[in-house]
């Protein structure tokens, strides 16, 4: 069982920057973010596989950089030009590479499908006002 443990959460004005931090019990192939706004499905948001590379939702590229400290297992997700439409509760996740699902772009498109067959942290909130 991985255990995460997510933070750097809050409420900022449109064009701001927020950055989160989660920090994982082991570490997995695929680790990431996704965010389930109000009356919607969760969606994969950004991923970062073992070996660096890393995938990212089309609406957030060129703003969200996803990085992680292999020594200290902590992924981040920093945030740039931030926009209403960002708000949501964002969870940290991982798992592990598998034949059902071998790439990170993959695991990412399931969104809400991931929910039985990843780990995930408690999620924390991301307020973006206009």
């Amino acid at each position: 069982q991985v255990q995460l443990v997510e933070s750097g959460g809050g409420s900022v004005q449109a064009g701001g920057s927020l950055r989160l931090s989660c920090v994982a019990s082991e570490s997995t192939d695929f680790m990431g973010w996704f965010r389930e706004a109000p009356g919607k499905e969760r969606k994969g948001v950004a991923g970062i596989d073992s070996d660096g590379s890393t995938n990212y939702a089309d609406s957030v590229k060129g703003r969200f950089t996803i990085s992680k400290d292999n020594a200290m297992n902590t992924l981040f997700l920093e945030m740039n030009s931030l926009k209403p439409e960002d708000t949501a509760l964002y969870y940290c996740a991982a798992r592990r590479r598998a034949l059902d699902v071998r790439t990170l772009g993959l695991w990412l498109s399931l969104g809400d499908r991931a929910r039985a067959t990843s780990y995930w942290g408690q999620g924390t909130q991301v307020t973006v006002s206009s």
